[in-house]
């Protein structure tokens, strides 16, 4: 069997804390990273940081402008848009392994089904990679908080590269 990623890759890559790291500027610099990798991740990775309950009245006041994400979570399980987390919820996540990545909102586009009036989903794109080869660039269409594939005229779009 071939499991992929391997747990021990999984462990190493997936650990949404690393986010932080990787938003971190001053971090990366000290860990001698070269300026233009610092300046491709702050573009890409929006600013993350730990949740410490330590800070939780300050999560709470600037909840609106975050996504709280569990660190070892996957698929959207356990992960919040801040303005939309109840007091309940927020309390959880204060006392659990989180991460609080600033809210990007997704892009948009038009879709036209077959007998319908055109609707506006959100996208995202991804690069899946394996072995530092690209195998596929997929968007995803979506409605809702969270990536689905059960909205009506969502799930895999395709990505055209122009040059």
């Amino acid at each position: 069997m071939v499991l992929t990623p391997s747990p021990a890759h999984f462990q190493r890559y997936a650990d949404k804390s690393k986010l932080a790291m990787l938003s971190d500027g001053e971090m990366l610099r000290s860990a001698t990273v070269s300026q233009a990798s610092i300046d491709g991740l702050l573009q890409g990775v929006p600013p993350t940081k730990r949740v410490n309950s330590d800070d939780a009245e300050h999560w709470w006041n600037e909840r609106k402008q975050w996504f709280f994400k569990p660190v070892s979570g996957y698929g959207s399980k356990g992960a919040y848009r801040g303005d939309k987390v109840t007091k309940r919820v927020f309390e959880e996540i204060m006392q659990a392994d989180y991460v609080a990545q600033r809210l990007a909102l997704p892009g948009e586009r038009k879709v036209c089904l077959t007998g319908s009036e055109p609707q506006k989903l959100k996208f995202d794109v991804r690069c899946y990679v394996y072995d530092g080869q690209f195998q596929l660039i997929a968007a995803r269409l979506y409605q809702g908080q969270t990536t689905n594939f059960r909205t009506p005229g969502g799930g895999f779009g395709l990505v055209r590269l122009v040059d």
